[in-house]
């Protein structure tokens, strides 16, 4: 049985929940709000990361721990650059990350997965490189074709699926160069030439061959993101189409293109 939420408290926070025979509310469960009043997107973390994330309520997605992160900070015509480096949560999801062929390249600073709240991320895969390597793992990367061993996280299942797009990968041999010689899983940096931890750093994106691959700095020789860039790509659609199947996003569809560049982030893929 639902009752109304105690005097003071904010509506559709609370449901009281109270078992048959009983007269009056044993304990409160914090629902956040109800399902259709939260936002799409939050929606799209909570199914997401269901181990991690229990609800949204009052503007914030709240964790299982009781910890909570602001979903909105309601700030508007944030620039590109304020988006990169404070972005809330409802700002990852301000471009729309489309799976398949590239048909063209992307528009002037259409970057879908750049923006990230790098709080978010440290709660989910560790705070620090000590935590973060407590969940990392060894596996063999195409151990018929290639047979290179890489360190991943094992949260989220990330080294199950990374070990089964490897599998699936070296059934095809022509892929081979592309494969060979992993550019990098974990490493715990910032990005060059910022104050924002690389997506290296939890152990949950791996990049390929970088001598098959384009990166917009080696373009430009520049790191300033307003730079007029000339899009390049070498590698196979089969490629791209084999990671995201399992979840992950790529870099190759930033304007600021990273095509070696893997990224495990499902909630855009969804």
């Amino acid at each position: 049985m639902t009752f109304a939420s105690p005097q003071g408290l904010p509506r559709g926070t609370l449901r009281w929940i109270m078992p048959a025979g009983t007269k009056g509310p044993l304990r409160e469960t914090l629902l956040g709000q109800t399902r259709d009043s939260i936002p799409a997107a939050a929606k799209k973390l909570i199914d997401t990361y269901p181990n991690f994330i229990s609800g949204y309520a009052d503007n914030h997605l709240i964790f299982k721990d009781k910890t909570k992160i602001l979903w909105d900070d309601r700030l508007k015509n944030k620039s590109f650059k304020t988006l990169l480096d404070k972005p809330d949560l409802k700002d990852m999801f301000t471009q729309k990350y489309a799976t398949g062929l590239l048909k063209e390249p992307p528009a002037p600073n259409f970057d879908p997965g750049r923006i990230r709240n790098e709080p978010f991320f440290l709660k989910i895969y560790g705070a620090s490189e000590k935590e973060v390597e407590m969940n990392l793992t060894e596996i063999t990367w195409c151990p018929k074709l290639v047979g290179q061993k890489i360190r991943v996280t094992k949260i989220n299942g990330i080294d199950k699926k990374l070990a089964q797009i490897s599998r699936e990968l070296e059934e095809h041999p022509e892929l081979k160069k592309y494969l060979t010689n992993i550019g990098g899983t974990f490493t715990w940096r910032n990005i060059a030439g910022t104050k924002r931890h690389s997506m290296h750093s939890f152990g949950m994106t791996i990049d390929i061959n970088t001598a098959y691959s384009d990166y917009w700095q080696w373009a430009c020789k520049c790191s300033n993101e307003n730079a007029v860039i000339k899009y390049k790509n070498r590698i196979p659609q089969l490629i791209v189409d084999t990671f995201e199947k399992y979840g992950f996003i790529w870099g190759g569809k930033w304007y600021h293109y990273d095509t070696m560049h893997f990224e495990y982030r499902p909630e855009l893929i969804q």
